[in-house]
């Protein structure tokens, strides 16, 4: 193993001086909400079975599913890179939603000088944690755990800023993170991996593929975020016709996404054969795209029309465009995350533009005022919300374009142990993977009484 890769002393620190960090500011910041504490969920007002807990924990366990066992296994499709893919995955994560968690409450605001949590803030820190993971698959295999952890106490910070322009600045709607989530960890995680660029990349290309068993892992995290998407869309949705409207337009998206994701990956190959590639991928896009409409009127049938579009966008993606990327922008994306959450984040930012734009009172009813919090302001119109909603879109791509560029160049620092060209996809470079010693031992073992024979 290169002696610059090696973790001993630079993993511990990292993470010993982090958490160290983390824990002196939950000490000194951090509270219970009051659906949390003994001493405030006390009014005789309120039954126990009134509380946040009962209305959102089954959807905080769903997203919290997608997190760890979703994208960790999606990114198992690497032939040697499955223990870093879930390993990585899991450490990022544990250190994302604490940090989330914090920014979170710096930036909306302190509650008497305290960040309050709750189950809510915890799905929130999740959603945050996904845009970093999202930003993990572009440079999967590449990157040392070093400078995933570096790169997320950045992203996490920047998430939570333009998260907060969006949502209070320019009241966006974005309940299920086409913009917020999927769009900025695509395009920040895109401009990493090209400040990043490996000019001798192609040393590696034998491991930077997959095999029969490592597509089926892949496969495992698919299904486990199509199942359980409708509840990362609608988990922090108002209760009620909205969160039951967002599942359904989210529902319906994912299984339109899925047939036309099915029928162009046969299409563009010119046997007619599946790529594994495209079914693990372009048939998730589908609920990328439907999150910033979802709890508006959108309709079923505008959501298959929507989940349609995604499936068909990601995988003429991934066949025509991913190369081009990489040939002419120098831009290395291991898992295609333009094609299933850059493209489709896109596309459901102006699904969320336009579905804002037509809305009106015979359509909502009164219930328009409850889908946008300030079309009862003066001279605020639908016209208005669509308007901050293509300003969010763009305020979303500069903040991420521009803190990736930033980003990248601190990770380009030679300080990080970053696995040498010739060690990318690679998990024997930091991890002890059972059987290399043994089957390196024989072949000494051999090599040895084949020089015996010569010499004797």
């Amino acid at each position: 193993m290169a002696e610059h890769a090696n973790l001993r002393i630079k993993l511990p620190v990292v993470c010993i001086v982090l958490e160290v960090i983390l824990i002196i500011l939950f000490g000194a910041l951090v509270e219970y909400d009051e659906h949390t504490s003994a001493n405030k969920w006390t009014s005789p007002n309120h039954t126990d079975y009134e509380n946040e807990f009962y209305y959102r924990y089954p959807s905080f366990q769903d997203v919290h599913v997608m997190i760890f066992v979703g994208f960790g296994f999606l990114m198992t499709f690497l032939q040697r890179y499955g223990f870093s893919s879930v390993g990585f995955n899991f450490l990022i994560a544990a250190f994302s939603l604490q940090w989330a968690t914090l920014m979170q409450g710096f930036v909306h605001g302190l509650h008497h000088g305290k960040i309050q949590v709750g189950v809510l803030s915890m799905i929130n820190a999740d959603f945050c944690t996904g845009s970093v993971l999202i930003s993990f698959g572009a440079v999967l295999g590449k990157t040392s755990p070093v400078q995933l952890l570096i790169m997320a106490v950045f992203e996490v910070t920047l998430f939570a800023i333009n998260e907060h322009i969006l949502l209070v600045f320019l009241h966006a709607k974005d309940a299920g993170g086409s913009m917020t989530i999927h769009t900025f960890g695509a395009y920040f995680g895109l401009m990493v991996t090209r400040v990043l660029y490996r000019e001798n990349l192609e040393k590696s290309k034998s491991k930077n593929s997959s095999v029969y068993h490592s597509d089926i892992f892949a496969m495992i995290g698919t299904i486990f975020l199509w199942m359980f998407w409708p509840s990362f869309n609608s988990a922090i949705t108002a209760h009620g016709d909205a969160q039951h409207r967002t599942v359904l337009n989210t529902y319906y998206s994912l299984a339109s996404c899925t047939l036309a994701t099915f029928a162009f990956s046969a299409l563009v190959n010119h046997e007619g054969k599946l790529d594994m590639v495209h079914i693990q991928n372009a048939a998730l896009a589908g609920g990328v795209a439907v999150g910033t409409a979802g709890e508006m009127m959108l309709t079923p049938f505008g959501s298959m029309i929507v989940g349609f579009l995604a499936g068909t966008i990601s995988v003429l993606g991934y066949k025509y465009l991913s190369p081009i990327l990489e040939s002419k922008l120098k831009i290395q994306d291991t898992c295609g995350v333009h094609n299933l959450h850059g493209m489709p984040g896109v596309l459901g930012a102006i699904v969320g533009i336009v579905t804002a734009a037509v809305a009106n009172e015979q359509t909502y009813g009164k219930g328009m005022a409850r889908v946008f919090d300030h079309i009862d302001d003066v001279n605020f119109t639908a016209s208005s919300q669509a308007g901050m909603q293509a300003a969010s879109l763009g305020v979303t791509l500069g903040i991420a374009l521009l803190g990736g560029l930033i980003v990248g160049f601190i990770l380009k620092l030679p300080i990080y142990g970053a696995p040498p060209d010739s060690q990318c996809f690679e998990d024997a470079i930091y991890w002890e993977v059972p059987g290399e010693n043994a089957e390196s031992g024989e072949l000494c073992a051999v090599k040895s009484e084949e020089t015996d024979k010569l010499n004797g």
